[in-house]
């Protein structure tokens, strides 16, 4: 009886709706053009990796036509004997954190608060007269001034510290990416940063850097809230993304993972407790809001919001943006400035023009990014696909197996919107 019960309320859970904290529905993989047993294969390879000690845990899942047709939790969250990982564990998806500050932007731009051609001074007036460093001169005026666009496409020349800055960036207080552990607000060291070289002039070249962070204080300039407050009313409650934060409630610190590092003689072994490594993501001041890489999430979280814009900009009846920004976000904004010319970049997302270029399984108009601590993400919407991998290790030192669960995820498809072809593709 007892059995009989317990397979009752499984099938009920994956013939209900999405309930609170849930992630998307569940589905048969056959029902949606996917093979189980193809599926199977990236278990395989996920749990050989954590055999091998090459990864501690990893949770990955596989979403098409909106139905999740994969999620699995395979090794460590952290070290002891209750540290198995779980499909609901709590990761630190870094730079993961930009794709939705570009959202929260895009909301603004359609609320008719932004234009994404504004200059960035108009919102925070620091930005006003930028200069660029120079070996020669030491530093330049900006040639023209930086835009809301720039911030999104990674084409402001705003570094995380390059050749020719990095040293007055630590000196200011700069550690790379990480706010977690300032008990200042962000906009206190995005003023500070305005002060600042950059490394490119405005437009010329892409340049990874703060310009998410800087785009997260304009969001709260033209909002009136903090970064924190308007993804919560805006985007995380009407999604349902219960599990994404900046900082983690108390009561959900056992479901964080651990942090790993991939040792160069081989192996790994948890980060040392300390600055960005394990993160002040509990027990910090709570205080900066860091739109470029400050975001805790789960996979079926992150999944939502994923089949958010799969869908054009609506889930279960939350609508944030409409098709058409949702098009302008995900085209290629800069040309063959980014990885040259095998990606796009559009407004806060690598995009694929071409399969050959990219020398990877993927579709023309998929668009997707990653994330310091090993995390990464992307969306097909070619083959309605919605793909996240989960794991803390960093440094990675070069472990291939987020190449090999692309492979894996698009072996495991037996219908394609791309076969047989139509026409030849350019």
């Amino acid at each position: 009886m007892r059995n009989a019960n317990r397979m009752l309320a499984l099938c009920l859970l994956l013939a209900a709706p999405h309930a609170r904290g849930e992630g998307l529905p569940a589905g048969k993989p056959e029902l949606v053009g996917l093979s189980a047993a193809r599926l199977a294969r990236i278990g395989e390879a996920m749990k050989r990796s954590v055999d091998e000690g090459r990864l501690a845990g990893v949770v990955t899942l596989v979403a098409r036509d909106g139905r999740v047709v994969h999620l699995e939790a395979y090794g460590k969250a952290s070290e002891g004997t209750a540290g198995a990982m779980r499909t609901d564990s709590v990761f630190r998806i870094a730079s993961m954190s930009k794709a939705l500050t570009s959202v929260a932007a895009m909301m603004l731009v359609e609320d008719g608060k932004l234009l994404i051609g504004d200059p960035v001074s108009r919102y925070i007036p620091a930005f006003k007269n930028t200069t660029v460093a120079d070996t020669a001169q030491g530093s330049v005026p900006a040639k023209r001034p930086i835009t809301i666009r720039d911030l999104l496409t990674h084409t402001a020349g705003i570094s995380y510290g390059g050749e020719l800055t990095r040293e007055k960036y630590h000196a200011a207080g700069f550690d790379d990416w990480y706010f977690a552990d300032k008990p200042e607000p962000i906009g206190h060291w995005i003023e500070k940063l305005a002060g600042l070289p950059f490394d490119a002039q405005p437009g010329e070249r892409y340049v990874y850097g703060y310009s998410t962070d800087i785009l997260g204080y304009v969001v709260e300039k033209a909002s009136g809230m903090s970064l924190d407050a308007f993804l919560r009313a805006r985007l995380l409650q009407p999604l349902k993304l219960d599990d994404t934060h900046f900082f983690l409630p108390e009561q959900k610190r056992a479901r964080l993972t651990t942090v790993y590092a991939a040792r160069e003689a081989g192996g790994i072994e948890p980060a040392p407790d300390k600055g960005r490594n394990q993160g002040a993501y509990v027990d910090g001041p709570r205080a900066s809001f860091s739109g470029g890489a400050g975001l805790l999430s789960t996979a079926s979280d992150y999944a939502r919001f994923l089949q958010m814009l799969l869908n054009g900009g609506e889930l279960d009846g939350a609508r944030l943006l409409s098709p058409k920004t949702v098009e302008l976000m995900t085209s290629n904004h800069v040309g063959n400035l980014y990885s040259e010319g095998r990606f796009g970049f559009g407004l806060g997302f690598e995009i694929t023009e071409h399969v050959g270029r990219s020398g990877r399984h993927g579709s023309v108009g998929e668009f997707g990014w990653g994330g310091a601590y090993f995390t990464k993400f992307w969306v097909d919407p070619q083959e309605r696909l919605v793909v996240v991998f989960m794991a803390q290790l960093l440094p990675a030192r070069g472990l291939d197996l987020q190449d090999k669960f692309r492979a894996l995820v698009y072996q495991s498809l037996v219908t394609s919107a791309a076969w047989p072809p139509v026409a030849r593709r350019p």
